[in-house]
């Protein structure tokens, strides 16, 4: 596909807000391949995500972000341009389970991102011959409640160097603290079963296969200081019988794992997720 521009806004509701910004495109020679709108109609939000093409574009990109900014003077939007050949830079965190991360690792390779991944951080070595066989670099932190705050600051510097736009969580076993989240707001994505809050715990499964649960599921979500309780991406659920065992439970449930984390991913990547309050509107 030829270079394109993406414009996500969120505004208060008004007449006119579609008609303005696809004639501001036009006017310029823009032609718009995809466009989503929605408006909530309690608070009376407009959102938007719009694509167009830039290879007849009169306005290099920095006269198209002014330009723009021009014209949303009247609006008191929140909006954001980012362009197709400027592709978002994600770190993948992980600890000792690997079904997330080969998973990512597998897609991105195949080419379903549009997105790079310089780097992956891990508390633990274990991962290191999978960033390997894939050419990634890996950054080994130990952390224990001695170093965990030079540790996280070390992390930061990393991830600056890189210039990281999103933390994918791909089963990182550690609880970020609240100064490391604040620097990433809306922009750590992590993985969680479904069970939450009625299984808490380190064996999830085992609560479910002793209560007969008949439907589990895994949830992909932004990260706040509030444990688990950030805006929801990404939700999925499978069936379970009384003939499934513990060990049906958790491979069920890694599989549904892979599969909304991946496509919080690709959605992210895409810039199809915008962050209102503790919900997301999610272009598809």
């Amino acid at each position: 596909m030829n270079k394109s521009a993406i414009l996500t806004l969120s505004c208060a509701d008004k007449p006119g807000l579609v008609s303005r910004i696809s004639g501001f495109i036009h006017n310029y020679g823009g032609n718009i391949i995809s466009l989503n709108e929605f408006v909530d109609s309690g608070p009376g939000i407009f959102y938007l995500r719009i694509q167009w093409t830039l290879d007849q574009f009169k306005l290099t990109d920095d006269e198209l972000l002014a330009a723009f900014q021009q014209q949303m003077m009247e609006i008191n939007a929140s909006w954001e341009i980012n362009f197709s050949d400027k592709r978002l830079k994600l770190a993948l965190f992980v600890s000792k389970y690997d079904h997330c991360l080969r998973d990512i690792l597998y897609r991105h390779s195949m080419g379903e991102f549009e997105a790079d991944i310089p780097l992956i951080i891990s508390n633990h070595s274990d991962m290191k011959k999978i960033a390997d066989r894939y050419s990634i670099d890996f950054y080994y932190f130990p952390i224990n409640k001695d170093n965990k705050k030079a540790q996280e600051e070390a992390e930061v510097r990393l991830l600056q160097q890189h210039q990281i736009h999103t933390i994918i969580l791909a089963r990182y076993m550690q609880i970020l603290s609240p100064e490391f989240v604040a620097l990433y707001p809306n922009r750590i994505i992590n993985i969680h079963h479904s069970f939450l809050p009625a299984f808490i715990g380190g064996n999830p499964y085992r609560q479910a296969f002793e209560r007969g649960v008949k439907i589990i599921g895994a949830t992909s979500h932004f990260v706040t200081s509030e444990l688990d309780e950030g805006p929801i991406i990404v939700q999925e659920t499978v069936k379970i019988s009384h003939r499934n065992g513990i060990d049906d439970l958790i491979q069920k449930g890694r599989d549904l794992e892979r599969m909304v984390l991946s496509k919080a991913v690709k959605l992210q990547a895409e810039r199809r997720v915008l962050v209102s309050g503790n919900k997301t509107v999610v272009f598809e």
